[in-house]
């Protein structure tokens, strides 16, 4: 193990032109430079020299940037917005606020709060007002003493008049996600011919142990929610109410086939979208996986979901699916059910080649968001170079919430982003094209490699100033791939295919809902 260690470690140092070389010996020629020239030997070594130099310098910058990484992906990142990137400092203090500062009340801190500071937004309180308890059952509860033109008890004088909006009381108690009903029915037995009368079942109550609105909760709390069946199934147990995890299961598949047409109209009306976003995030199918185990090694075991948000005239609709396709090869299924005389649709990704894979033809744009990630991620090693991309980015961003704020059609955003964005955007293509050219960057480096993968992927990282509905990012289908992700942090798998036939399903309708 030690040893092929070794043969790589070597093997890195001979591709980057590294010796190892005495200080002492290097000092010499270094001195010797300046007095005469340089043999040829002494000129190899001081390249080699420099070369080391260049080789740590980029190997440090990339375990900063890896670091970092590590830190995002154990800890989690709330935000990559600008100001939480790169927080501001505190201004300091002049001399004339710190003598007035020391004259009030005697501190000696040198620092002042930024203005930013010393006008914070005033954040609400974190309780949700009354009318966000849509499903709460309302009691209206009327005075028990007064009523409306009755005279005033405390001046004797006016009158009393009803208000619009009464005052409100919200009180909310605990309960099991599936309750419970045990109807007893009064039985009665005649002595003489033995039959049994039994009570009649009230109206209302069906036929069936398990109601309708029993698989609809558990579907949400699995896959809405990322319960596995059998923490539900210890919770009401807990909860005096058991219901085992193999029931569950039973009652989610029934509903799964009663709904399955409704899924089936899902994609038929996202194939007609006029922007379709879609991405992929690895998944796990038990049967599955075995079974793709036993096949040729050359062919294809990854299992994946996919989640395709296709939006048409306003509307979002979230469609999934697990299995071993990649989300191209899921999209051209999808876009199979497209009418012909309808344009091509925009397709929103990220540059990778396995959302694009499949014979379908779309407009495709690609995603500022992930290639302004790879500035964030190496803002510890070049931080002036992030912050300048990131305040382009900043600015397009900027101009794009202010025509969702102000309504404004597809042709009118498009026009105002070509008006106020593609001049920040042609400056950062001059700006990125400078530092390569000019060998201001070295093009390997990680500044390097996130540069070239926006020029690479230029054309479609700007369709949005180009073509009228183009989306600038994908984060809506990121967010949708977390109900799949949810589910396979929390039941780590599904069993088999028609367990993940079952998830797609209710992720679909569920997600589409929230939409």
């Amino acid at each position: 193990m030690k040893s092929s260690r070794k043969k790589q470690k070597n093997k890195s140092k001979k591709a980057s032109g590294i010796q190892e070389l005495e200080l002492e010996e290097l000092k010499a020629i270094i001195q010797k430079s300046g007095k005469s020239a340089l043999a040829e030997s002494e000129r190899n070594k001081l390249d080699a020299a420099m070369n080391t130099l260049a080789f740590i310098t980029q190997e440090l910058q990339a375990k900063d940037a890896s670091i970092l990484r590590l830190r995002k992906f154990i800890f989690g990142s709330a935000t990559e917005k600008t100001k939480n990137v790169f927080p501001k400092e505190p201004a300091k203090a002049t001399d004339g606020e710190l003598a007035e500062i020391k004259a009030n009340d005697g501190s000696s801190d040198t620092t002042l709060a930024t203005k930013d500071e010393t006008k914070k937004i005033a954040k609400g309180h974190g309780r949700n007002s009354v009318e966000t308890y849509r499903q709460a059952e309302k009691i209206k509860v009327s005075h028990r003493t007064l009523k409306a033109k009755d005279d005033c008890p405390d001046c004797d004088k006016g009158k009393l008049y009803r208000q619009s909006k009464p005052a409100v009381l919200v009180r909310i108690v605990g309960v099991a996600p599936l309750s419970a009903k045990v109807y007893e029915l009064e039985r009665f037995r005649c002595n003489l011919c033995g039959k049994i009368l039994t009570a009649e079942t009230p109206a209302g109550i069906g036929s069936t142990k398990y109601d309708e609105s029993a698989s609809t909760m558990i579907a949400l709390l699995k896959y809405g929610c990322g319960l596995p069946f059998h923490r539900l199934n210890r919770l009401q147990k807990d909860l005096g109410i058991p219901l085992p995890a193999s029931t569950q299961w039973e009652i989610v598949e029934k509903a799964a086939d009663l709904i399955t047409p409704a899924h089936k109209e899902l994609i038929r009306q996202a194939a007609q979208g006029e922007v379709i976003h879609n991405d992929d995030t690895v998944m796990k199918i038990l049967n599955l996986a075995s079974t793709l185990a036993l096949e040729d090694s050359k062919g294809r075991q990854g299992i994946y979901s996919s989640g395709i948000v296709s939006i048409a005239e306003g509307r979002r609709i979230a469609v999934f699916f697990t299995g071993n396709q990649h989300a191209g090869e899921n999209l051209e299924d999808l876009l199979k059910q497209r009418q012909e005389d309808l344009p091509l649709p925009i397709q929103m990704c990220d540059a990778l080649s396995h959302n694009t894979k499949g014979e379908f033809e779309t407009i495709v744009a690609n995603c500022i968001a992930h290639a302004r990630r790879k500035f964030v991620d190496i803002k510890v090693a070049f931080p002036d170079e992030t912050l300048h991309v990131l305040e382009v980015f900043k600015e397009v961003y900027h101009n794009d919430a202010f025509a969702r704020e102000n309504n404004l059609t597809a042709e009118e955003r498009l026009n105002f982003h070509q008006e106020k964005s593609e001049p920040a955007m042609a400056g950062l293509a001059v700006w990125m094209a400078k530092k390569i050219d000019e060998r201001l960057v070295e093009p390997n480096s990680i500044l390097g490699e996130a540069i070239r993968y926006v020029q690479k992927h230029w054309s479609k990282l700007t369709l949005f100033l180009r073509e009228a509905g183009a989306p600038l990012d994908n984060n809506i289908c990121d967010r949708a791939l977390k109900k799949a992700i949810l589910h396979r942090k929390n039941a780590l798998f599904y069993k088999t295919k028609n367990g993940a036939r079952v998830g797609d399903l209710f992720m679909s309708l569920i997600h589409t809902v929230e939409l």
